[in-house]
């Protein structure tokens, strides 16, 4: 098996799967091109990870607390680094994401906690079957069932994410208003580039009869 083939010789961050599952333009930029930039949001979920970042394993009664654990899947060569993962009596892991803003469901980050369930399943043998966003503007949690459907999902984010991370381009801009929110914007460029898109469709479809962008 080639390197490119293999998963374990080119390990994909968790984070990935997140940014893809965001916006696949996001995460080419990010995860391939090398390119970041900061905004308030990106401080303000700095500012929050601030909080358990620091590496380190916690007791308290029927409960093991690990911060900031190591964590990698060898069967789709993901690799990452928890939030908190708590451990309950009988050792199972239920793994907390920690995001800033108001609880509310977001399914980007349901398939980022999904791989880090994955991930410790195949670390620990014990089967995890929920675990939980902790929102830190309303300080509560959103416990999540990681279901069929939802390991699925990261399964085949890891399949696109490896393929895209490989194309010779990056995908389109989705130019809604999710660009509102990135601190990418600028790199990206998506309304610009959109309307070149828009141009040439017009231009390719000029002779057409009754054709709009996008049909």
């Amino acid at each position: 098996m080639s390197d490119i083939a293999n998963p374990i010789a080119n390990p994909l961050a968790i984070s990935a799967l997140e940014h893809w599952s965001y916006c696949p333009r996001q995460c080419c930029l990010i995860h391939a091109e090398q390119a970041f930039e900061e905004n308030i949001h990106t401080l303000r979920g700095q500012a929050v990870h601030a909080r358990v970042d620091e590496p380190g394993m916690e007791t308290r009664p029927g409960l093991r607390v690990g911060r900031a654990m190591p964590l990698w899947c060898d069967r789709l060569g993901l690799v990452g680094k928890s939030d908190v993962v708590e451990f309950l009596a009988d050792g199972t892991p239920y793994p907390v994401e920690y995001k800033h803003g108001k609880k509310r469901e977001k399914r980007h980050d349901d398939i980022q906690l999904a791989a880090q369930a994955l991930c410790l399943e195949e670390m620990t043998g014990k089967a995890v079957p929920f675990g939980a966003i902790y929102h830190a503007t309303s300080r509560r949690r959103r416990e999540v069932a990681i279901t069929p459907e939802l390991r699925q999902a990261v399964e085949t984010c890891v399949a696109e994410v490896r393929a895209a991370l490989s194309a010779p381009t990056l995908p389109p801009p989705v130019n809604d208003p999710r660009c509102k929110e990135c601190s990418l914007i600028d790199l990206c460029q998506p309304a610009p580039l959109a309307e070149k898109g828009k141009r040439r469709a017009l231009a390719a479809h000029l002779f057409e009869p009754e054709f709009e962008p996008g049909n």
